[in-house]
Formats: structure tokens, sequence, C-alpha cells
């Protein structure tokens, strides 16, 4: 059975360091199943999570061993320390009082055992909205959308709709417009709907959003 391992690469900002990398993966049958990269002061970090049958050591000395290639280290995996993320996004009232439930009920599973995460985006605008509901799915981890403003309907609908598509659980404030029919769960209490959320996600809860779709609290 394959087993995930994550690593963090300090590499010099040149040309050609990704594929080296990734070479080595795929010359040892590695699943890459994520990457993300960013430059530090000088050189630059590429993170990958990989799916390995093998053993990693044999992998981690050719690694080193890329022309490039500053300092590697194994590192636990994003979703270790992260976990599961949920998004909030909408009116800056509504996302703050939607995050106030959730971070408060991710506490107390988190020190459970759990890793949820909550990541927010007060914004307004249709088209605006309908572009970051899409992108959610383009995030890594995330498992639930809370829809938290006044009034949503439209192109924010039809992307409600297409990221539930691709598995991803909405709860959607009673408000007006179109999008509380297209979600998944519709909760009036913000505070409870960022509770909800997190229960909906978390292993170590019994709420079953599946058996609940399409209810309004």
């Amino acid at each position: 059975m394959a087993t995930l391992h994550a690593v963090s690469a300090t590499v010099t900002d040149q040309p050609g360091m990704l594929f080296g990398l990734t070479k080595v993966l795929a010359d040892h049958r590695a699943n890459i199943r994520y990457v993300d990269m960013h430059t530090a002061v000088g050189d630059a970090e590429i993170y990958l999570e990989f799916a390995l049958d093998d053993g990693i050591d044999a992998v981690m000395d050719d690694l080193r061993a890329v022309d490039g290639v500053v300092r590697i280290e194994e590192t636990p995996s994003f979703a270790k320390i992260y976990g599961k993320r949920i998004i909030i996004m909408g009116g800056g009232a509504q996302v703050g009082q939607v995050a106030l439930g959730a971070i408060a009920e991710a506490d107390r599973h988190n020190i459970r055992g759990e890793r949820i995460s909550i990541d927010t985006i007060p914004l307004v605008g249709e088209q605006e909205l309908a572009a970051a509901v899409r992108a959610v799915t383009r995030l890594p981890r995330v498992r639930l959308l809370v829809m938290a403003g006044s009034i949503m309907g439209g192109a924010i609908t039809k992307a409600v709709e297409e990221i539930r598509q691709n598995g991803v659980y909405v709860i959607s404030l009673n408000m007006a417009g179109s999008v509380p029919d297209a979600a998944d769960l519709v909760v009036s209490d913000p505070i409870q709907a960022g509770v909800m959320a997190v229960m909906a996600i978390a292993d170590t809860a019994k709420f079953d959003i599946v058996r609940q779709q399409k209810r309004r609290y």
C-alpha cells in the first residue's frame, strides 16, 4: 500500500528545478499529489506531497543529488498539520459571525485529534463571488464552503451548483436570492451555520450533512 510523504526543498531560483525534482519522483514511480512553490530571499522553496510504495531513503538521496538543491527535508504533510478546510465567503459582518461559530467548534474537535482549519474572505459583487466560489475546487483540502451574505444569486448560484458537483458541500445562510435553493443546507443563524459546518466534516462528530440535504434551520 502506498504511503503519503511530504518534502520541502530549498533550491536555487533558476529554470528547471521543478523538473529536476519531479523527474526523481517519476523515476521512483512516486505518485505526486500536491505541489506548492514560493520564492525566498535568494532561493526558492518547493513543497511536494507524493505517494510511494517503497521506502523514502533512496528518494531523498536522489533529490539531494539534483543540481541546484540547497537543502531538502521530509516534513509532515499539510493534511496532517492543517487538515480539512472550510471556506467562508460573503459579507464581512456575516462572515465574521459564521467564523465565530466555526472556530469555536473546530477548537472543540481539534483538541480531540481532528485537524480542521477555517479560512475567510469578505467579498462583494456577483462576478467576484462567482469566481471565488469556482476557485474553491482549485484549493487543496477544501471540504465545505459557507455562503454568508444577505443576497446572492445569478452567477453565484451557478458556481455553487458546479462545485457541489465536484464534491464540495455548501451551507448557505438564509438570505434573499437563489443561492439558498442551490446549497446543501440552509441555516438562519450565522454562528450556528459555522458550528454545523464543522460538524458536517468532522470525523469526531455525529452529524451527517447528507441526511440534512435541502433542510432549512
